[in-house]
């Protein structure tokens, strides 16, 4: 594997393995939609284990289901929400859960299997190796988290933990935002075999810590239901600063737990992130970065009033899935921006 300590191989090929990347940020962002809609349906604890292996095919037989159901039976959820769930209600949940876990896999072998190709063919241009390989461990991670998170409503629980939640998305799209960079790097690289890594400047770190906070926000407002506790906008049930919200048991407490004060933070922080995006935008547009500049300020508008729709249809499922794709999106494209802005004079 080259490393920044050695040499550039003649046989290094940047370009395709921009491509290469940019695939699987479009196979993380399928990830992140059936995420949501596995989500959005409570399908998330249907599969009570994790085989990584054995676990990519589901039951093929009606005993096979059989077993599978008696297993979900026996967790809090089933007995508490879904008694009296029919086979088939079982396995139409079970489906969405099964297909967001092999989408997951799909995209570890999508990074590993090149990855190995690639350095064995010695494609790697030099200090590309150990960000590859650490973008590979990060799918490993996110696998491992999946199921952290799933086993947080296994035992005691009817759902799961909106922290680990928060977790697994936030890494997934940290994840994205990794893929999109490097690709971004390696795409300069193609087109000029000089070209240094662009680096994270003071302004985009600002960024990058407002965005972070919104997603996280989202993230709660997804695991704690916080969604449907008010449909009406932009108002919450009447009230700016909605009623409901328990601070019985301290700020902290309700910052972090409760529905109603998450919800409204959220609605709310999107105008500063949208507001902090669009200030990039118009700075790229003064250094000529045309394409960025137009996809920043229409996925913005554009997750901007899937938020709203979102709120308004009471989490109509599709656009609240869209809402969430947008977001992954936006993320996407966010460090594609960023990475123009840090990008080194030539």
């Amino acid at each position: 594997m080259t490393d920044a300590s050695t040499y550039t191989p003649a046989s290094a090929r940047p370009a395709a393995l921009a491509r290469w990347l940019w695939a699987v940020a479009l196979l993380v962002i399928a990830v992140v939609a059936v995420g949501g809609i596995t989500r959005l349906t409570e399908s998330g604890l249907s599969i009570t284990e994790w085989k990584p292996v054995s676990g990519v095919l589901p039951p093929l037989t009606e005993a096979g289901w059989q077993a599978e159901f008696e297993k979900y039976k026996q967790i809090p959820e089933y007995k508490a929400i879904n008694l009296g769930m029919t086979l088939d209600g079982f396995k139409s949940i079970f489906f969405w859960e099964w297909l967001h876990r092999i989408l997951g896999r799909l995209v570890g072998m999508a990074l590993v299997v090149p990855l190995i190709w690639y350095a064995w063919r010695r494609a790697i241009p030099a200090g590309y190796g150990w960000r590859l390989v650490a973008l590979a461990a990060l799918v490993g991670l996110q696998g491992a988290i999946g199921w952290w998170m799933v086993a947080s409503g296994l035992e005691y629980r009817t759902d799961v933990s909106h922290f680990r939640l928060a977790t697994h998305l936030l890494t997934a799209l940290f994840l994205l935002a990794g893929l999109v960079w490097t690709a971004r790097d390696l795409g300069a690289l193609a087109r000029n075999p000089a070209a240094r890594p662009a680096r994270l400047t003071g302004a985009a770190l600002g960024i990058i810590g407002i965005l972070f906070f919104q997603l996280l926000l989202g993230a709660w407002v997804a695991g704690l239901n916080a969604g449907y506790v008010a449909s009406t906008w932009p108002s919450m049930n009447g009230h700016f600063v909605p009623e409901g919200i328990d601070g019985s048991d301290g700020v902290w407490m309700a910052f972090t737990n409760d529905p109603f004060l998450i919800h409204f933070i959220h609605r709310w922080w999107s105008w500063v992130a949208a507001l902090a995006l669009l200030l990039l935008a118009r700075r790229l547009s003064k250094g000529g970065a045309q394409i960025e500049t137009t996809l920043l300020v229409a996925v913005v508008a554009a997750q901007m009033t899937l938020g709203i729709l979102t709120v308004v249809t009471g989490v109509s499922m599709w656009i609240a899935v869209l809402h969430q794709v947008t977001g992954a999106v936006l993320v996407a494209i966010a460090a594609a921006a960023l990475h123009r802005l840090g990008r080194p004079a030539a």
